[in-house]
């Protein structure tokens, strides 16, 4: 989802280091929880010396306190918004690590939950791309990719961020309330009791390839 990635998106193609993780958790009534994490420690250094800047290539650097309050105008946006609950953010500007998580109704709560609130935030209209369906999930098969208006965003990285790209990492994880028959992605690991699966690519792999984290994951029926 970096989609959310909007809170730290200055900072993503100028640090030389930077971890991205989801973590969707699905449950059998379609429910669910997403938790989301931006971990820029190894690169805090760096961080702090764009912070101290006033204009960085021609864009005003935002300030903590700014950063801060885009933050919680986000959280506020999205606890409004109907089948999301329990928003929590936890922000750390020492080390620069961002937490983020909410509880869900359904797929298509959490989808236009997640899009009208980056569209309130960004005051930027997200288009067409804000209808576009990238989870879905009929009981026995979830299916997710990379939203249209985040794929945009990587679209947009000039060839001077590739090397820093390449050091950058998105882990994307899946967990159900039952065990995964098999996965479509080749990339997919699955954990011991079979109830969760974890894809883990570079930036720039996602760059090259934004098809790369799409993944079609097949429960065991329920039914006898």
């Amino acid at each position: 989802m970096k989609k959310i990635t909007l809170l730290f998106v200055l900072f993503l193609a100028l640090v030389s280091c930077i971890e991205i993780s989801d973590d969707l958790t699905m449950h059998n009534d379609g429910s669910g929880t997403l938790r989301y994490k931006v971990n820029l420690s190894a690169s805090k250094v760096k961080v702090n010396s764009i912070l101290a800047l006033d204009s960085l290539d021609g864009k005003k650097v935002p300030s903590l306190q700014e950063i801060s309050a885009k933050v919680g105008e986000f959280a506020k946006i999205l606890d409004a918004q109907p089948g999301i609950s329990n928003v929590l953010i936890e922000e750390n500007y020492t080390d620069f690590i961002l937490k983020f998580s909410c509880d869900f109704t359904s797929i298509m709560s959490l989808q236009a939950g997640l899009a009208n609130a980056i569209e309130a935030v960004s005051k930027d209209k997200l288009g067409p791309e804000a209808d576009e369906i990238w989870i879905t999930w009929d009981g026995n098969k979830l299916k997710r990719s990379i939203p249209a208006f985040a794929r945009a965003k990587v679209k947009g990285y000039k060839s001077n961020d590739i090397e820093l790209l390449k050091q950058g990492t998105y882990t994307t994880i899946t967990r159900f309330d039952r065990p995964i028959e098999r996965c479509e992605n080749a990339l997919g690991t699955l954990s011991k009791n079979k109830q969760a699966v974890m894809i883990k690519a570079s930036a720039f792999s996602i760059k090259e390839n934004q098809d790369l984290l799409e993944n079609t994951i097949y429960l065991i029926s329920t039914k006898n």
